[in-house]
């Protein structure tokens, strides 16, 4: 086993952090926000989704954000789509990124955007013919791939399938999601290696939601096996509105201090890093019923999750 050199993180604190506030967050918190994880070194940061306002209404004002951050050279801001209409209102808006989204679970699919996973295989391939007529880079998102709220454990043969019809697509990378972090060293691992049975090593990127505590420890291991792309959220913002008890993603700052004690560089300067998250939790502060990410992490474990996934 041999660990990188060289770790990239994706930062999905705007898009994935705050999609799950009850509270609108008005979208001059979420521009600035944005400028100042461009100030820190992160080279490809989640900026927003455009998906239904009916679905997410945190996040109705993807137009706007998008248009307004500052752009800095050398930094992706992808954006989430869910088909083509939100691909059209991508490019729209200026989007040179896109990522799409499906799930391990049929069940949790389902709950999310309404189909099947083999719909929304079938969904996402005139999303790909836009991209490529636009040229457009499209990441590949795979919820639930160890747990799901509903089905309990998943299978890694289940993962392994659906990435590979990702990258048939032709996304250029698939983050392989903990929807409700309830994965532990050894279930990441032998997901990860189902899954690079069937796509390269290269093309795979770790997403942990934190909440029981293991998300360090199975980026870890996922880094052990080769993994070099780690997707994150300042100050462990997140969660999942169809996924009850799922607490916020792995906090940026965390997998940030991890990295560097290993001696892996980033890119990434924690001072600037601590000052956006500073902010972001500052302006949430003011937002009635905020979550405020790992804050409330403790309080929000369910222990009857937990049992369903030993």
């Amino acid at each position: 086993m041999s660990l990188p050199s060289f770790v990239k993180i994706v930062e999905v604190g705007p898009r994935d952090g705050l999609q799950n506030e009850k509270t609108i967050v008005p979208a001059a918190v979420k521009i600035a926000f944005i400028n100042r994880l461009s100030q820190t070194g992160l080279r490809a940061i989640e900026a927003t989704s455009f998906v239904s306002p009916k679905w997410i209404p945190q996040l109705a004002d993807a137009e706007e954000v998008f248009r307004s951050i500052e752009k800095k050279p050398g930094v992706a801001y992808p954006v989430l789509v869910p088909n083509e209409k939100g691909m059209q209102r991508a490019l729209d808006a200026g989007a040179k990124e896109a990522s799409i989204f499906t799930a391990a679970s049929e069940t949790f699919n389902h709950k999310n955007i309404n189909c099947s996973i083999a719909e929304s295989i079938e969904r996402f391939k005139p999303v790909m013919v836009m991209a490529a007529k636009h040229g457009i880079r499209v990441r590949g998102y795979i919820s639930t791939v160890i747990g799901c709220p509903y089905e309990g454990a998943i299978k890694p043969e289940a993962v392994a399938q659906v990435a590979k019809q990702l990258a048939d697509l032709g996304c250029y990378e698939i983050s392989l999601g903990d929807t409700i972090g309830v994965g532990t060293p050894i279930k990441a691992q032998r997901m990860l290696a189902a899954v690079a049975a069937q796509v390269p090593m290269q093309k795979l990127a770790a997403h942990f939601h934190d909440t029981y505590g293991q998300a360090l420890a199975n980026i870890h291991a996922c880094l052990e096996l080769g993994v070099a792309v780690v997707d994150s959220s300042t100050s462990g913002l997140g969660g999942c509105p169809y996924a009850k008890g799922a607490t916020g993603n792995v906090a940026t700052e965390d997998v940030l201090f991890m990295l560097t004690g290993m001696g892996i560089e980033t890119g990434v300067g924690m001072a600037k890093l601590l000052a956006a998250g500073q902010f972001i939790n500052q302006a949430l502060a003011r937002q009635p019923e905020s979550k405020l990410g790992r804050i409330h992490a403790d309080s929000r474990r369910d222990a009857r999750t937990l049992d369903r996934h030993k």
